[in-house]
């Protein structure tokens, strides 16, 4: 499930088979929808035999799926180990957007989130990444009626993807492949909090649009939002995120904002965001802060976020505020908590010493 084509290929030739086989196999996966060898009717009896024998097709199993009010589809999927990660379908008139984890837990630390309340246990394969996407397929009825309704993927899901960045490519490289699912890079979103040595690497390896968890203007509040900032610094980021773009027509950063009242909500902060971003090709998401349990923040109210956006348009950056989707089964951006055997022991910390809350600088 989690070989690319040209993995695939080097599979097969290892069969001594020829490397057509390899995308045979691909649309036999990922357009049809079929996880048994011997219904792969293009394959001689002899080969699928083989496939029995020496392969398998493990997916994850889908243990609970809620539904919420305005259309959202939220899955918890168990992993053989035990772990489990959540995955979430977002429908708009235009387009399905799904909502992909990279790891089991997260690594990170970042303040506002509930998935780092979670701790971390470990990276997701390539083939737990890529179910994610077969699995919402599946449940969605586009592999028995052919609609595309998982028209693109962003990878904000549990985890940050660029510290699973192997991984991350593999998966994402068979989601664009066109034996595949055919999505065109535009339609692949990455987030990232700002790894920046990997943000070089992903251009070079599968230069999918970007988006950035900045929540911060300056350094030192960042810190405390961001705990990765202290390794690569505002101005390291910003930095990395022009060479990703650089020389690339009609592409743009997707910069998130998360909107924390008192934090980081105020006309100053408005006003040093525009002073960062300029000269970066810019999209600005503002993000109003889904609480959860435990959590030391509260959102923006509706007429600072819409007097932050207006400044930020009114100097010419392209912004918008994201409509909070899911909130009701608890699958909006920063909810997603899955169940992790926290190998941190950071969810444990946050049990018995909650987290005091960050003040503005």
């Amino acid at each position: 499930m989690g070989l690319d084509q040209s993995a695939l290929s080097a599979f097969f030739a290892t069969q001594g088979e020829r490397p057509f086989r390899a995308a045979q196999v691909m649309k036999w996966l990922h357009q049809v929808g079929e996880t048994h060898f011997d219904s792969m009717t293009n394959l001689s009896k002899t080969l699928r035999q083989r496939l029995i024998e020496s392969s398998s097709l493990a997916l994850p199993e889908i243990v609970h799926e809620q539904h919420a009010s305005d259309g959202v589809r939220k899955w918890l999927l168990r992993l053989p180990d035990g772990n489990a990660v959540e995955t979430v379908f977002i429908p708009e008139t235009d387009r399905g957007t799904l909502c992909v984890s990279s790891q089991v837990g997260c690594t990170l630390n970042c303040s506002f989130c509930a998935t780092a309340r979670q701790g971390f246990n470990r990276n997701l394969e390539a083939h737990e990444i890529i179910a994610q996407v077969w699995l919402a397929n599946k449940a969605l009825g586009c592999f028995e009626d052919g609609e595309r309704r998982v028209s693109n993927v962003v990878m904000m899901g549990m985890g940050e993807p660029l510290l699973n960045f192997d991984n991350v490519v593999q998966a994402m490289r068979i989601m664009l492949d066109d034996n595949a699912y055919g999505l065109s890079k535009r339609r692949i979103t990455l987030s990232t909090a700002g790894v920046v040595p990997a943000i070089d690497r992903l251009r070079e390896a599968c230069d999918v649009s970007l988006a950035v968890s900045l929540h911060a203007t300056n350094n030192a509040l960042r810190d405390q939002l961001v705990p990765i900032n202290q390794k690569y610094p505002i101005e390291e980021l910003l930095a990395a995120c022009r060479r990703y773009i650089d020389c690339q027509q009609r592409r743009r950063i997707t910069f998130e904002y998360v909107m924390l009242a008192g934090i980081n909500d105020r006309p100053s902060d408005a006003k040093s965001l525009i002073r960062i971003l300029e000269g970066i090709p810019s999209k600005v998401n503002l993000i109003p802060f889904n609480p959860f349990t435990g959590a030391d923040y509260r959102c923006s109210d509706q007429t600072t976020i819409d007097a932050f956006r207006k400044r930020l348009q009114d100097a010419g950056l392209v912004t918008v505020t994201r409509k909070t989707r899911g909130e009701d089964i608890d699958a909006a951006c920063g909810q997603l908590a899955g169940k992790v055997q926290d190998r941190t022991r950071r969810s444990l910390r946050f049990t018995q010493f909650p987290g005091t809350r960050v003040h503005g600088s």
